[in-house]
């Protein structure tokens, strides 16, 4: 599961860091950002007891790749707007209560903050214009919090 988290953390790294649109703080601070998160995850991925398998996580929570697939069309403020909710959707998820997983809390805290952090940056990029929030790619991380994390 945290393998999954990872590869999106790694895929909105790079995929808004080639993004077309100019933003000062995308530019200094996003990959000093990206990298601190990506170190965090796998921080907390090596030092995991959990048991959950991968097969299980697969059929109950698949990686909602359509959504990914529309969002790498969309123009260059959608696509942030869209990194955007990704970030918020992932901190939500790793404020939960999760006591019962083998992460140190101050690194899963450290990672949180890092992910709102990231999201408060971009969204300053996306010119404050307010989107509706996807409600497919929100039902995937509540999925995702609901038959994975409270397992662990």
């Amino acid at each position: 599961m945290l393998n999954r988290i990872l590869f999106v953390c790694l895929f909105l790294a790079l995929y808004s860091a080639g993004s077309s649109l100019s933003c000062r703080w995308m530019d200094h601070k996003f990959r000093q950002y990206s990298e601190n998160s990506l170190d965090l995850l796998d921080t907390m991925v090596n030092n995991s007891t959990n048991s959950t398998e991968d097969a299980e996580v697969e059929d109950t929570v698949a990686f909602p790749n359509d959504l990914y697939s529309q969002a790498s069309k969309a123009s260059a403020e959608d696509k942030l707007g869209f990194t955007v909710q990704v970030l918020e959707e992932m901190a939500v998820l790793f404020e939960e209560d999760h006591s019962a997983a083998s992460w140190e809390e101050s690194t899963v805290k450290d990672f949180v903050n890092i992910v709102t952090q990231q999201a408060d940056g971009l969204h300053s990029c996306t010119g404050h214009s307010h989107k509706k929030k996807n409600k497919k790619l929100h039902m995937y991380f509540k999925r995702l919090s609901g038959h994975v994390l409270e397992r662990m």
